[in-house]
């Protein structure tokens, strides 16, 4: 069955990200997409400091719930993104545990399906939405999208609830995502999956 692994950003276990995400799993199950929620928001995660232990390691030096999720990334077939909106940017937690989790890795993320998903009360929606694809499009993990950008709006779970067309837009992500996720493993049994080069690091050192 595949799996789909979700990563709630807020420190609210029920709040506005919670709900987006909760429509998005009933819709996963119902298309026996097998799903695992993440708590994130409210741990105390701190961020990468560049020591390359896990270059070596393939864990990150800071053993906690950054290690506790690689296996599960690893085995999962897809990973959403939630975080509510703060000051125009994601919840600094999910992007501390993005980063070290993303870095310190050695799993292939080679054609695992993303999808980010932010909540707000008015703005940011749309940057907070553009930093949080950038850790797919630089994994070669292709984007699920959606009727609408995938984001909710309100000030409490019961707001979200209100936003019909935030909900819809959760659903038909959650589709398309599911879509994809049986399409590729389709495609990987009789094609395989794409070559991927890694032999140039381009670094400008020399100056030219």
């Amino acid at each position: 069955m595949s799996k789909v692994l979700l990563l709630n950003g807020s420190p609210h276990a029920g709040g506005c990200t919670a709900t987006a995400l909760g429509e998005m799993i009933k819709t996963f199950n119902e298309a026996g997409v097998e799903t695992e929620l993440i708590q994130v928001g409210n741990k105390a995660v701190r961020g990468c400091v560049s020591c390359m232990s896990c270059q070596k390691s393939g864990k990150c030096v800071f053993d906690d719930l950054v290690n506790e999720t690689a296996p599960k990334f690893e085995a999962s077939d897809g990973l959403v993104i939630g975080t509510p909106v703060y000051y125009g940017s994601p919840n600094g937690t999910i992007i501390s545990f993005l980063d070290r989790l993303f870095f310190s890795t050695k799993v292939s993320k080679h054609m695992k399906v993303g999808a980010a998903v932010v909540s707000c009360r008015r703005g940011g929606n749309t940057a907070s939405f553009d930093v949080l694809n950038k850790y797919f499009t630089i994994s070669s993990m292709p984007v699920a999208s959606s009727t609408y950008w995938n984001m909710v709006h309100g000030f409490t779970a019961e707001d979200v609830k209100k936003d019909l067309e935030g909900l819809q837009t959760m659903r038909n992500l959650a589709r398309n995502m599911s879509f994809m996720i049986k399409a590729f493993k389709d495609a990987k049994e009789k094609y395989n999956l794409p070559e991927q080069e890694y032999e140039f690091f381009t670094n400008f050192h020399d100056g030219k």
